[in-house]
């Protein structure tokens, strides 16, 4: 059969690029389709941070195991790929605590990381306020890619180098082991790898059903370019995201304090997720968000009064050339509440990858290895 190959991949996404190339280097014959053209989810509308900090144990070394292909793929791809790190910054004593209980009790934090003085922590990025600051948590691990350059050279690269056919603009609409049907013709494959993100209804919408996927959507924007080359350095985030990343922090004493003072004097932001990550792009641009908003299906339109709360905590610890900006956007990916991922065999040949929530950029190339080991 003309149309047959070793490994087929459903979605376009960081998950199914991930998929792709995993399977690629083993060296099976793959063909990876999406429905649109280009690929336009929740992976292109990220931050483009890979983000191991917090992590323990396995799931440290997935995501370092990502951040070595992050940075493979992007020398082949010359593509930009900042070693930027990270700063947690601290403005209460509740947030120094949860940060001084979680550099002790993280084993893989006292290798890669440090935790800095007000004075050291200006030094590191000119984008942190002094006023206030209380200290902060330095990692090394943290990389800064550009989504938008990146979701569209991996294919490219998975092109070129190693002899993945690409379908863009081509509906699965069925599988029938070995059996794959497409919008552009029916195809067989050995392995299939179900990887298509907020669209989990179209196959094998039972098997999601009973997983329990939900969808997040989020709010973002970015800046103009900052001018005269301007440089943020490390990815940045404050005491909201100490609270949003509840999975990482909850087991310290001091957390629980933290959290009745911010649901206390902050409940706009608890009500709508919103912490804040601050990242640049190739081009100088700050990329800021996000809010948190779950359920099934959400209204289009995105609210103003969220994207002044993110705007207002953003001035309250960052100072930039300029905050003009320049785009506004939502995204929304799957996840399941309390699980890091959604790995499903639905039939004999057949793997669903999903649900790996916001952690898409930091564990897909990881999570791949493990699952072709399989």
């Amino acid at each position: 059969m003309r149309n047959h190959v070793d490994v087929i991949v459903v979605g376009a996404g960081i998950v199914g690029l991930a998929h792709a190339l995993a399977a690629a280097k083993r060296g099976f014959k793959v063909a990876l389709f999406e429905r649109t053209s280009p690929a336009v989810g929740a992976s292109i509308r990220n931050f483009g941070q890979v983000w191991p900090v917090g992590k323990t144990g396995a799931l440290f070394q997935r995501a370092m195991k990502s951040r070595e292909i992050w940075l493979e793929a992007s020398r082949e791809m010359g593509v930009f790929c900042l070693e930027s790190g990270s700063l947690h910054l601290a403005y209460h004593d509740d947030e120094m605590a949860v940060l001084g209980e979680l550099y002790e009790s993280v084993p893989e934090l006292r290798e890669y990381g440090e935790l800095l003085t007000p004075a050291q922590a200006i030094e590191r990025s000119p984008a942190v306020k002094l006023d206030g600051l209380k200290g902060a948590l330095w990692s090394c691990t943290e990389l800064n890619v550009d989504p938008r350059q990146a979701i569209r050279a991996i294919p490219a690269l998975l092109e070129q180098r190693y002899g993945v056919e690409l379908h863009f603009g081509t509906l699965v609409s069925g599988i029938n082991m070995p059996t794959v049907e497409t919008s552009a013709g029916v195809w067989q494959a050995e392995r299939v790898y179900v990887c298509s993100g907020a669209d989990f209804e179209t196959l094998y919408p039972q098997h999601y059903a009973e997983s329990g996927l939900i969808r997040c959507k989020l709010q973002m924007l970015r800046t103009v370019p900052q001018p005269d080359s301007w440089k943020l350095g490390p990815n940045l985030c404050a005491g909201l995201s100490i609270y949003q990343y509840g999975n990482t922090f909850a087991h310290l004493p001091s957390t629980a304090a933290l959290k009745q003072r911010i649901e206390t004097e902050m409940p706009f932001y608890v009500k709508y997720g919103i912490h804040l990550l601050v990242s640049q792009t190739a081009y100088g641009e700050i990329t800021i968000g996000d809010s948190h908003e779950y359920g099934m299906t959400f209204d289009p339109f995105d609210r103003e009064d969220i994207n002044r709360a993110i705007m207002d905590y953003l001035h309250s610890f960052a100072q930039l050339p300029t905050f003009e900006i320049a785009e506004r956007w939502h995204g929304i990916y799957p996840l399941v509440k309390g699980k890091r991922e959604v790995v499903l065999e639905p039939e004999a040949g057949v793997t669903i990858v999903n649900g790996l929530g916001g952690s898409g950029m930091t564990l897909s190339f990881g999570l791949a290895e493990e699952v072709l080991s399989r």
